[in-house]
């Protein structure tokens, strides 16, 4: 019975055998010979192509970016305090990717998409390649749609459209990031999907501004990727391209995603620390020579495509941070060649409570009217000129006490267009209310008010348009646009007018000039 048993047991293992058929498995095997700093040297990869993923000890990936002739220059994506000399890494085969897919939105993840969030795992649909090259010319479309930021003078002045690529450029602390959380926000109603990078940034700092998201209900439509000042220059690094895979995951469906890279001074500065401790010759600023295209190669993947490719668009909004105005130094004028524009922020103006500080006069958009509504068009015209014409006769008029009406007319209408300008950061605008706004303004309509009084105006107006004027406003966020219109806007302009001075919230003079000269008139008979 025994003897029975086991040859039949005996019998099974053979058979099993026999249909088992082995395969060699090659991999190609290396070691590390030194590590430091966040730089492994490695040697026996023979096969390794610049920019794949390697495997170390410890489930750490790290990434060869040097290949030279007797080792090989990894960064280490992760603690490389647990990786010693002697420990065996192997080549993965694949070029550096990320998963992505619609899970991602509403998640903050790190630069491997790693989530951060105690939200629990993606897997993501479908891996796209960190590097990537840019869609050609004969792919993409016209930039001619608008992307709605919601802040007046960029609407009307520097408009923006899907699939632009607009810098935002300014010394530190003069609102760059505000003026990118305001546009995330006016994305609320739209089409627009968001990717925001945070490079460098302090945790406090990328935790508050997750918080505004969640405040203003834009977070679910938003992928946060986030590589803190605490994270491993490698990590600040890799996070743009992190950022734009995913964006470009949403692209190919026929999206329209905007991007924001906050900001590439500090990518560019760890890429200066990668290159140095690779070793990598060093030119201007201690930055290697490839410090354009690491800039360029990330952007030009910003596009809009034709409909033959899908039609979906990235628009990108990098921004930089100046030192003392300088935006003649080497990473901003890198930029600035790159971009299809850029928007200025100006710290005088900051600081004197102009905000958003945007100058315009240094500020500009390549892409211009193209990118507009045609509302926006028909006031953005007269608008431009008036600004033009003051911030000339300004400069003459502290030289002057004795100006002609037609000078002082000028500049008080464009002491109040600057006035109107002004917004807070997280109240973006529809396009509608800021048509109808900036048509009272440079209709005339607003140089019977003193300065002080353009708020009020301002906030019962929006009040009454969104009353007796909805239909109309939500015409022209569609793109319509005529003299009925127009004619409509202005009306309840000067009906909003009438009812403050009949309320006595304002003065009842007839313009601000004669509003002066009557001021100084009473004036002389009390003291006479």
């Amino acid at each position: 019975m025994r003897k029975d048993g086991f040859y039949s047991l005996l019998d099974q293992i053979k058979h099993d055998l026999q249909k088992l058929q082995s395969q060699p498995e090659l991999k190609n095997v290396g070691y590390v010979e030194s590590v430091a700093d966040g730089i492994a040297r490695l040697s026996g990869l023979s096969e390794v192509r610049a920019g794949e993923l390697l495997l170390f000890p410890h489930q750490i990936k790290g990434l060869a970016l040097n290949l030279e002739k007797d080792n090989i220059g990894a960064v280490i994506l992760g603690d490389y305090t647990q990786i010693e000399a002697g420990d065996e890494v192997e080549s993965s085969g694949e070029i550096a990717a990320v998963p992505a897919g619609e899970e991602f939105l509403g998640r903050v993840i790190n630069a491997l998409a790693e989530p951060i969030d105690n939200k629990g795992e993606v897997k993501g649909e479908k891996k796209m390649p960190l590097e990537r090259i840019a869609p050609g010319v004969m792919a993409r479309a016209p930039v001619n749609t608008p992307l709605q930021t919601g802040i007046k003078a960029i609407d009307a002045l520097i408009p923006i459209g899907r699939g632009q690529r607009e810098l935002i450029i300014g010394d530190r602390s003069t609102g760059k990031t505000s003026i990118a959380l305001s546009t995330i926000i006016n994305q609320k109603k739209s089409d627009v999907l968001v990717v925001y990078v945070a490079i460098g940034q302090k945790a406090s700092t990328i935790a508050q501004t997750i918080a505004v998201l969640e405040k203003h209900d834009v977070l679910h439509k938003t992928i946060v990727v986030a590589a803190s000042a605490a994270e491993p220059a490698a990590l600040q690094y890799l996070a743009p391209y992190t950022g734009c895979a995913l964006a470009e995951y949403f692209l190919e469906k026929g999206r329209d995603v905007l991007i924001i890279y906050d900001d590439l001074t500090k990518h560019a500065w760890a890429y200066r620390e990668i290159s140095l401790l690779l070793r990598r010759p060093s030119g201007r600023e201690a930055y290697p020579g490839d410090i354009f295209y690491l800039h360029s190669r990330l952007l030009e993947r910003a596009c809009r495509l034709n409909d033959e490719h899908g039609g979906g668009s990235i628009t990108a909004l990098p921004i930089i941070e100046t030192q003392a105005g300088d935006v003649s130094a080497y990473i901003p004028t890198n930029l600035i060649s790159i971009t299809d524009g850029q928007i200025y922020l100006d710290p005088n103006l900051f600081y004197a409570g102009n905000r958003p500080a945007i100058d315009v006069g240094l500020s500009v958009s390549r892409v211009g009217s193209a990118a507009q509504l045609p509302a926006m068009k028909k006031v953005a015209g007269p608008l431009r000129l008036d600004l033009a014409q003051y911030r000339e006769l300004a400069t003459f008029a502290q030289f002057s006490s004795d100006l002609d009406p037609r000078t002082r007319q000028q500049i008080e209408r464009g002491s109040r267009l600057t006035e109107l300008l002004k917004q807070p950061w997280d109240k973006p605008l529809a396009a509608g209310e800021q048509v109808a706004l900036l048509l009272a303004a440079t209709s005339g309509l607003l140089d019977q008010l003193n300065l002080e009084e353009i708020d009020l105006f301002e906030e019962t107006f929006l009040n009454h348009l969104e009353i007796h004027l909805t239909p109309e406003l939500e015409e022209i966020n569609r793109g319509g646009w005529n003299e009925k219109l127009e004619a409509k806007l202005k009306k309840a302009a000067e009906d909003v007018l009438q009812q403050l001075r009949g309320e006595k919230k304002i003065s009842s003079y007839s313009s601000a000039p004669q509003n002066k000269e009557s001021n100084n008139s009473a004036e002389e008979k009390e003291e006479n």
